[in-house]
C-alpha cells in the first residue's frame, strides 16, 4: 500500500489555501536543496485557484520545471488542451518565467510521439517535488483510463510516459487519444497530491481504496503502490 494522508476540508477555499501553501513550500525546498524544482501538473477545476495563487508568488521561477501529468493529443491551442489551462492559470505573472515541458509534439499520433515525449521527461530531475493528480468518476487518474488501450503498458513499463487510447465514454468525451505519466513516473515523486471534490467522487475514491481490479479502476494501482507518498485533498 501507498503511504496515505487524508486531508478533508469544509470547503474548497480551505483546500486551496492548504494546497497553495504546501506547493509553495515544496517548490522553495526543491530549489534550495537541488537547485531546481519539478512540479507535475494536472488540469481540472480543483487546482485552478491554487495555480493562480502560485503564479503571483515571487519564487525563483527560472529554476522551476513545470510539466504535464497528462494531455489530450490535440493542438496546444485547442480548447480541451490541458496545456492551455496551465498557461492560463499557473504560467501567468511571475509563473510565466517557469520552464514548461509540453507533452504534445508534432507527431500525428500519441503512439508516434511517445519516444520524443519520453526523452523530454526523462531529462527532468527526479524525484519530482510534487505531482498533482485528479480522479474521474470512473476511477481513472492522469490518463490511465479503465481498460484502455495502452493501460497495461502504463502500469508496468519503466518508461516515464505512455500513449493511451481510452474507451470513449461520458468521462473521456470524444478525444480518447492521450499521453500520460506512467505509474512508474508517478512513483518518482516526493509527494503525490490527489485532489477530489464532492460526495460522488469521495465514494469512488473509497471504492478504489477498498481494493479490486486495477484495470477497472486504475487509481487502485496508485493507491496500492508501496513507494508512493499520497496526500488526499477532499472538499465538498
Amino acid at each position: 500500500m501507498a503511504t496515505l494522508v487524508e486531508k478533508f476540508f469544509d470547503n474548497k477555499d480551505a483546500l486551496t489555501k492548504e494546497l497553495s501553501a504546501t506547493l509553495e513550500q515544496s517548490l522553495r525546498d526543491g530549489i534550495e536543496n537541488d537547485g531546481r524544482a519539478v512540479l507535475m501538473v494536472s488540469g481540472g477545476s480543483s487546482p485552478a485557484a491554487a495555480y493562480k495563487h502560485l503564479s503571483t508568488l515571487d519564487l525563483d521561477w527560472k529554476n522551476v520545471d513545470v510539466a504535464m501529468v497528462d494531455e489530450r493529443w490535440v493542438d496546444n491551442t485547442h480548447e480541451k488542451s490541458n496545456e492551455v489551462f496551465i498557461k492560463n492559470t499557473l504560467l501567468q505573472n511571475y509563473g510565466s518565467a517557469a520552464n514548461f515541458i509540453t507533452m504534445k509534439n508534432e507527431a500525428a499520433t500519441a503512439q508516434q510521439g511517445q519516444r520524443v515525449c519520453d526523452a523530454a521527461y526523462s531529462a527532468l530531475k527526479t524525484p519530482y517535488d510534487v505531482t498533482i493528480l485528479g480522479m474521474g468518476p470512473d476511477g481513472h487518474t492522469a490518463s490511465l483510463f479503465p481498460n484502455a488501450e495502452g493501460l497495461e503498458d502504463g502500469l508496468t513499463t519503466s518508461q516515464t510516459v505512455c500513449a493511451i487510447n481510452a474507451i470513449q465514454s461520458d468521462v473521456t468525451g470524444s478525444i480518447t487519444e492521450r499521453m500520460t505519466l506512467t505509474l512508474n513516473a508517478i512513483a518518482q515523486s516526493k509527494v503525490v497530491k490527489l485532489l477530489i471534490s464532492g460526495e460522488e467522487k469521495l465514494a469512488v475514491y473509497k471504492q478504489a481504496k477498498a481494493g479490486g481490479d486495477v484495470n477497472d479502476m486504475p487509481l487502485r494501482a496508485v493507491l496500492n503502490h508501496p513507494n508512493i507518498n499520497i496526500e488526499v485533498y477532499w472538499a465538498p
